[in-house]
């Protein structure tokens, strides 16, 4: 019973094992039958007229990164190459329906398709990767590969800019007679792209060539793809573009602090030294290159010349603030830069003074100015000032209570009671008064009061100083003198 057992048993494992096996064995045998005699350095043509066509394309999966400062465009690509091999041929009937086998793709020949514009020694692709090989002869094979290729940076528009970067395929040994490339699709295939934070593809357009090159006279064929790419800018709006444009700002405020405020050069240091720290990360950044230079390095140099001279003007400002009659005088250049040809330039004109009121207060000006005129004058100044005093009398009353009665108040001995207001250096008529006791006798001079006022102007004034006199000294020496109207007689 357990024989029995034993031997469904073993029947069953083999019924299991018997098509996989079978295949298996097939695939061995179709292998050693198809490369038996497989010379892999030959080209898989029946007629060494004929070339090889192979169907190209590129799927692009992610865009590793671009090294601006370098030029350089590092990518990660799937290279799809297919061909037809007429060695690689077989009856799917004879190897028990085995349609396709893979196969060590250094055991097949393969086209020698390079990327021309390599930043790095090595051209080749990996080859460790395995064909597919289908019955017709049809070989597909899709190397993966990390290519840094040559790409022109143009960092003017920095960081809002736009690249236009090639990368340029072709057979590095075999002309157009021997291999003839054809591009598979019109673009590159960015089905499996992976995004980045750092650049975004618009378009990857390809196109073939036929060039002849100096160096050959066979011409050569290549696929050139041209990858269109943008530079999201958001990362560098917010750490670069945004706190360069807050400090730029910041020179501007310095003009707004005063002058006595110490931190004015202190704050203009400040911005310069910041903006040498953004332009020092600008330099690393962009590409080590005189023959463009980026905008924002322009605005940035631009904004340390601006705050350079903001430091210059602020010393000059601080120094002119500082300045003192005694130490400094206005040179004649500031003189006639600022006060004749600047006004002139900009339509300015000296303001009109106000015409003076006809007044009581404008009338004792007067009289002040001709007072102090007549002071100035040779010993006939009291007749003067007589004289004026004569032709003013009629506001007498008016000028007593506003100037002259404040002064006798405090001639009185009580400067409480009279007025803060001084007269012209003390040339009014009542000082003047005070000098005029201690004339000398022939200029009419004595204590009596308006009586000398008498002597000095003749007749018409000695019928007023005969009853003044010792009115006059009393109130001179008790208190206010009663005004009485005079008249001009």
């Amino acid at each position: 019973m357990k024989v029995r057992f034993y031997f469904v048993l073993c029947a069953c494992s083999l019924l299991f094992l018997l098509p996989g096996g079978c295949c298996s064995e097939a695939e061995h045998k179709l292998f050693s039958v198809i490369f038996s005699n497989y010379n892999q350095y030959i080209r898989p043509v029946e007629n060494v007229t004929d070339p090889v066509i192979v169907q190209f394309e590129v799927s692009m999966s992610q865009l590793v990164k671009v090294d601006e400062v370098n030029q350089i465009m590092e990518t990660n690509l799937w290279l799809r190459h297919i061909w037809n091999d007429y060695k690689l041929r077989w009856n799917p009937k004879e190897y028990g329906g085995v349609e396709y086998i893979r196969v060590p793709s250094s055991r097949i020949w393969k086209p020698d398709i390079v990327l021309y514009n390599n930043a790095v020694g090595d051209f080749q692709v990996d080859d460790k990767t395995k064909a597919l090989l289908r019955y017709n002869g049809d070989v597909t094979w899709i190397p993966p590969a990390i290519f840094k290729s040559s790409c022109k940076i143009d960092v003017t528009y920095f960081p809002f800019d736009y690249q236009n970067c090639t990368m340029k395929f072709g057979s590095w040994t075999y002309d157009k007679a021997k291999i003839d490339l054809v591009l598979i699709g019109s673009t590159m295939n960015l089905k499996d792209f992976w995004e980045t934070g750092d650049w975004l593809i618009i378009d990857a357009p390809g196109y073939k060539h036929d060039i002849k090159y100096n160096c050959c006279e066979e011409i050569y064929t290549d696929i050139t793809y041209s990858l269109y790419i943008r530079r999201l800018p958001l990362f560098y709006t917010i750490n670069l573009i945004i706190p360069c444009l807050l400090i730029s700002f910041l020179t501007v405020l310095v003009f707004y602090l005063p002058s006595d405020c110490g931190e004015k050069v202190t704050l203009c240091i400040s911005v310069l030294l910041s903006l040498t720290v953004f332009l020092l990360v600008i330099t690393e950044t962009i590409p080590s290159t005189s023959l463009v230079i980026p905008l924002i390095g322009e605005y940035l140099l631009f904004t340390m010349i601006f705050v350079t001279l903001s430091i210059v003007i602020t010393v000059f400002v601080l120094n002119v603030h500082y300045r003192t009659p005694k130490t400094h005088t206005m040179p004649c250049w500031v003189r006639a830069v600022f006060l004749e040809l600047l006004p002139r330039v900009m339509f300015m004109t000296r303001p009109e003074r106000e015409p003076e009121q006809d007044t009581g207060a404008g009338n004792v000006q007067d009289m002040h100015s001709r007072s102090c005129a007549v002071h100035s004058a040779t010993l006939h100044k009291p007749q003067a000032l007589a004289s004026g005093v004569v032709s003013s009398i009629s506001n007498r009353q008016y000028l007593f209570n506003n100037t002259e009665l404040s002064n006798l108040n405090n001639l009185s001995g009580d400067p409480s009671k009279g007025s803060t207001s001084l007269c012209c250096e003390g040339r009014c008529n009542c000082c003047w008064y005070q000098r005029s006791s201690k004339l000398p006798a022939d200029s009419g001079g004595g204590s009596g009061g308006m009586g000398s006022l008498g002597a000095l102007t003749g007749g018409s004034v000695a019928k007023v100083s005969g009853g003044s006199q010792r009115s006059s000294s009393e109130s001179l020496n008790g208190g206010l003198m009663p005004l009485l109207p005079l008249s001009p007689e």
